[in-house]
């Protein structure tokens, strides 16, 4: 199987989405299987991906998600790097000394005549298509980072003055919404409690009092003046019809776009962009809230401080082919590997539904893996204002039943299976180990890893090119060795399941009735 190739093999998410097992995760806190769409993505850190700078938020926003010394080339979008070069600088000597010093009957001494010096200055280049910031009229800097004007936007004024606007209307309502709220809550006490220890602000206590917010002094929205529709349009050139077009001296679409501000369509206005912050962003479970990823915050790094991918505790299985020609009707027998990737045994059942008491069980362990949300409410000043220090509650998933994909029924296994724990060092090993008695559908077994025979049996309506899909539950144990709960000090196994759908290839043509 090439490694560009789709993975017939796809695993059934909680949410019903199919995916690979290498687009999934899995969550030990409420052991299932988790897609990106059914978990919550959060930003870690932001850094430039050419100097590898790391940037706080904060300062992130304010410089638009952009980098503060590296620059993209606006033709190629490819990083501009800097140059430097020498310029004749006249630089004009001082007087002499001696000249000043000398009596009055003395001749003054001539000035001596200007030095030529040269001076260092610095440029940007594209390595890629030559292009340069002198290209456009840049003037070179002193400084190789740091002073290269940018482009302003003719309408900067403009979105400037709209955003204070905007801003101002916000805060209004803001303080609207929060008077309104004092006004509202009654008060239990006549004077507030000042050693409680709820880490209340003097913002609280004095709308407890029933004092104005100094923090935040009233204000009220400035005045624009409105935008107004004009029919005008600016004359074309008299030469457009006439002059013949040199496509190379007009800007392509992704090169309008990289600047939205004005859009040129002349090269000669291109200016450089500055280069985009890139995240490093952490994945949570939508239902407990726990960190499924949660990569290190140096950029350098590759590596993760918590990882959780489905391929490191739910079995991995790998279709090897088939025994016959696909034939609509027709009994065939599919090869499948299986791969134990966890340091304990799994007992490995293949099903044609689910199993009666699997959803049981899980019910049991969520119950016990659930986050108690309770509201701090000790103080009687954030009971009177309305404030309540609570979780956030966690997303309600939404679970969505796989639609029936399967075309082909299964010979469910008579018996289940054993996979061995995983030893990278029983590959270096030299000891032959000795024959067991095996069920009839294993094929061979090495270490950790099993190939099966699976009987099954197409749909008698399928036609020549169409695909065959096998579906099936795969039931496996899984040892647990999070600590739910303080009783529980030991790991913990759990019979677990997992839906599964394979591709096994097109009716042979010529076969269909």
């Amino acid at each position: 199987m090439s490694f560009m190739q789709p993975s017939p093999v796809k695993y059934a998410c909680s949410c019903g989405i199919l995916n690979p097992i290498n687009k999934l995760f899995f969550c030990r806190h409420c052991p299932k299987l988790r897609c990106g769409f059914c978990v919550c993505h959060e930003i870690e850190s932001h850094f430039c991906s050419n100097c590898l700078e790391n940037i706080p938020s904060s300062e992130a926003r304010h410089k638009k998600n952009c980098c503060a010394n590296c620059f993209d080339c606006p033709c190629c979008q490819h990083t501009l790097s800097a140059r430097a070069t020498t310029v004749p600088v006249v630089r004009k000597a001082d007087e002499s000394k001696d000249g000043g010093e000398s009596g009055s009957d003395a001749a003054p001494s001539p000035k001596p005549s200007a030095m030529p010096t040269t001076k260092k200055m610095y440029y940007l280049s594209c390595l890629s298509c030559r292009w340069t910031t002198r290209d456009v009229g840049i003037p070179d800097q002193g400084v190789a980072t740091g002073t290269w004007p940018d482009n302003e936007c003719l309408y900067q004024v403009r979105f400037n003055t709209l955003m204070e606007y905007y801003q101002s209307v916000v805060l209004q309502e803001k303080q609207e919404k929060q008077e309104f709220m004092r006004r509202k809550a009654p008060k239990q006490h006549k004077f507030p409690s000042l050693t409680d220890r709820t880490g209340l602000t003097v913002s609280l206590i004095r709308r407890q009092i029933g004092w104005n917010d100094k923090s935040i002094p009233k204000t009220k929205p400035i005045n624009i003046t409105p935008a107004e529709a004009s029919a005008e349009v600016e004359p074309l050139s008299e030469d457009i019809f006439t002059q013949p077009i040199n496509l190379r001296n007009v800007t392509t679409v992704a090169q309008r776009h990289s600047q939205p501000a004005d859009q040129p369509t002349a090269v000669n206005n291109l200016y450089p962009q500055r280069r985009s912050l890139w995240i490093k962003r952490s994945l949570r479970c939508r239902h407990c809230e726990h960190n499924l990823i949660k990569p290190e915050y140096h950029p350098t790094s590759i590596k993760y401080r918590i990882q959780l991918f489905a391929s490191y505790h739910v079995p991995e299985v790998v279709m090897v082919r088939c025994e016959q020609p696909l034939q609509p009707g027709q009994t065939n027998a599919i090869f499948l590997k299986f791969t134990n990737p966890t340091m304990y045994d799994m007992t490995i059942s293949i099903l044609d539904a689910p199993p009666a008491d699997a959803q049981v069980n899980m019910d049991a362990f969520m119950q016990g893996c659930r986050i108690k949300e309770e509201a701090i409410t000790s103080s009687p000043l954030l009971k009177a204002t309305g404030v309540t220090l609570t979780r956030q509650n966690s997303t309600r998933e939404v679970t969505r039943e796989v639609r029936d994909l399967a075309n082909a029924t299964i010979v469910p296994l008579d018996n289940e299976f054993v996979l061995s724990q995983r030893d990278d060092s029983k590959e270096f090993d030299e000891d032959v180990q000795a024959p067991i008695e095996e069920p009839k559908f294993i094929v061979w077994r090495k270490g950790n890893k099993v190939l099966m025979r699976l009987q099954f049996t197409p749909a008698a309506e399928l036609q020549t090119g169409d695909e065959v899909t096998l579906g099936f539950y795969m039931q496996y144990t899984y040892v647990n060795t999070v600590s739910n709960t303080p009783d529980k000090k030991e790991p913990t196994t759990h019979a677990l399941y997992s839906r599964l759908f394979i591709q096994a290839g097109e009716i042979a043509q010529g076969t269909a009735n």
